[in-house]
C-alpha cells in the first residue's frame, strides 16, 4: 500500500485520482485543526512546514516530521522568506487567535478578527508574490444564510444578525471576497462546521463539556438553532482532499445538522451529563446577550453535498448521535 492509499485517519476515503506529493506550507499550525491536519498531511508524503512561534508549538511539529517556520504572521516580509525558504508549492490558511474557553470569546474576537484580516492579508500577498500555487483558506459553515432548509456554496453569511454574529460574518463575508478576487492563485474555501473532537471546546475534556457537567449551557427558547458539525480529524482529512479540488468554496460539514434542542441533550447523555436546562429567549437575552439567542434559535445548517460529489468527502456521523 503507497502513500496515496493511505487516504484518511480511518482508511474511509477512496483513492485519489490526482494523488501527488507537495510541498506545503501550513500557517496556524499549533491550532485545533493544525496539528491533525500536518499529521495527515506527513502520512500521505507531503513535505510540510508548519508555523509557530512557541516552543511548545515548535516541539510538536518537529515530533509530527515537519519543518518549522518561526515567522511572524503580522509581518509580510518575514511570511515571504519563510515561504521562499518552504519552496511552497500550496498554502493553507488556519490563522486563528480563539480561546480555549467560549466563556472568554468576546474579549477574544477582536485579536482574532485582526489576526484572520490583517495577518491573513499578510500571507495572501507574500504567497501571491512568492509564486505559490494554491491557497487554502478557514472559513465559516455555521453563519451562513440559507435560501433551503441547508446553505449550500451559493449562499451568502448572515451579515444582518445580532450584532456579534454580524461581525464574524462581515469577517468571513471579506475573506472569502478576497479569494474570488486573488487573480491567478487557485484559491479553495473551506466553510467548516463547528469542530468537535480531541482537543476542541465540543469534547469531553474541552470547556463545553465542562459547561454542560455543570450545568450552565441551556437550551434557549425551543432550541430550534440547527447546527452543523464535523469532526477534527474529518476536517484535516477534507482539507487534504482540497489539495487537488477545484478551486472554489466548499462546506465541510457532516451529515447531520441538527436542532440544539436534539443535540446538545445528545452530547450531555454521552458524558453522563445531567439534562441541560431550558431558559426562554428574553432569560438568556437578560444573562448572556442576544448572540447568545441568535446561537440557541437562529442559526442554520449546512449542506455537505458538493465536497462529496466534487472529491468523495465522508464525514462520520455525529458521534453523540451514535450513542
Amino acid at each position: 500500500m503507497d502513500l496515496c492509499d493511505q487516504y484518511s485517519l480511518k482508511n474511509r476515503h477512496p483513492r485519489s485520482p490526482n494523488c501527488q506529493t507537495m510541498k506545503i506550507f501550513v500557517a496556524g499550525a499549533s491550532g485545533a485543526i493544525g496539528q491533525p491536519l500536518i499529521a495527515e498531511l506527513i502520512r500521505r508524503g507531503h513535505t510540510v512546514t508548519g508555523m509557530s512561534r512557541s516552543d511548545a508549538g515548535a516541539k510538536s511539529l518537529t515530533e509530527l516530521g515537519a519543518t518549522v517556520a518561526s515567522a511572524d504572521a503580522r509581518d509580510e516580509s518575514s511570511l515571504r522568506n519563510a515561504l521562499r525558504q518552504s519552496h511552497a508549492e500550496v498554502v493553507i490558511n488556519q490563522l486563528t487567535s480563539l480561546p480555549k474557553d467560549p466563556s472568554q470569546l468576546s474579549a477574544a474576537l477582536p485579536g482574532d478578527r485582526k489576526l484572520r484580516l490583517e495577518a491573513g492579508g499578510n500571507l495572501l500577498r507574500a504567497a501571491q508574490a512568492e509564486g505559490v500555487r494554491r491557497y487554502v483558506q478557514q472559513l465559516s459553515g455555521f453563519f451562513l444564510k440559507a435560501r433551503a432548509a441547508l446553505a449550500d456554496e451559493s449562499d451568502g453569511l448572515l451579515t444582518k444578525a445580532s450584532a456579534g454574529v454580524a461581525l464574524s460574518a462581515q469577517m468571513y463575508a471579506e475573506l472569502e471576497a478576497r479569494l474570488q478576487n486573488a487573480g491567478q492563485l487557485e484559491c479553495v474555501g473551506l466553510r467548516y462546521g463547528f469542530f468537535y473532537g480531541p482537543g476542541t471546546w465540543y469534547h469531553p475534556d474541552g470547556a463545553v463539556g465542562d459547561q454542560v457537567r455543570r450545568g450552565e449551557m441551556p437550551i434557549i427558547g425551543e432550541g430550534q438553532a440547527v447546527w452543523s458539525w464535523i469532526h477534527i480529524e474529518d476536517a484535516a482529512v477534507a482539507t487534504v482532499l482540497a489539495l487537488t479540488a477545484p478551486p472554489g468554496i466548499y462546506n465541510i460539514v457532516d451529515d447531520d445538522p441538527s436542532p440544539v434542542a436534539r443535540w446538545l441533550p445528545a452530547f450531555a447523555r454521552s458524558m453522563g451529563a445531567p439534562p441541560p436546562p431550558k431558559i426562554t429567549e428574553e432569560q438568556a437575552r437578560e444573562a448572556a446577550g442576544e448572540d447568545a439567542v441568535y446561537y440557541g434559535t437562529k442559526l442554520g445548517g449546512a449542506s455537505n453535498e458538493k465536497a462529496k460529489r466534487t472529491f468523495a468527502f465522508r464525514p462520520r456521523r455525529l458521534e453523540w448521535l451514535s450513542q
